[in-house]
């Protein structure tokens, strides 16, 4: 059984920069993609980037040159290090990890989440 913690939420102003951890315990699968997703107030559940066990990254728009994943294998860890943060940032913010086993065959699983607000 997959466990992610998720850590490093918070209140920053706008402009500011947070780290968001999510570290994983349990997986099986030598091929996983880790994904940060957020959901705003009222709004669906979006990605916001994701990382593969290549190394391969992939960002949604509203994001692209202000925030970076990355990895740290060794911790089993994934980053979300969000710089020049704006108020339409405020979200929950997820991980999510889907293993893959082979075609048609994906187990995902979910963080608890980590609460980001950003105040102007």
């Amino acid at each position: 059984q997959v466990q992610l913690v998720e850590s490093g939420g918070g209140l920053v102003q706008a402009g500011g920069s947070l780290t968001l951890s999510c570290t994983a315990s349990g997986i099986s699968s030598n091929i996983y993609i880790t994904a940060w997703y957020r959901q705003a107030p009222g709004k669906q559940r979006e990605l916001v980037a994701s990382i593969s066990t290549g190394g391969g990254t992939n960002y949604a728009d509203p994001v692209k040159g202000r925030f970076t994943i990355s990895r740290d294998n060794a911790v089993n860890t994934v980053y979300l290090r969000m710089n020049s943060l704006k108020p339409e940032d405020t979200a929950v913010y997820y991980c999510k990890v889907d293993e893959i086993y082979s075609v048609g065959r994906i187990m995902y699983y979910w963080g608890q989440g980590t609460q980001v607000t950003v105040f102007s």
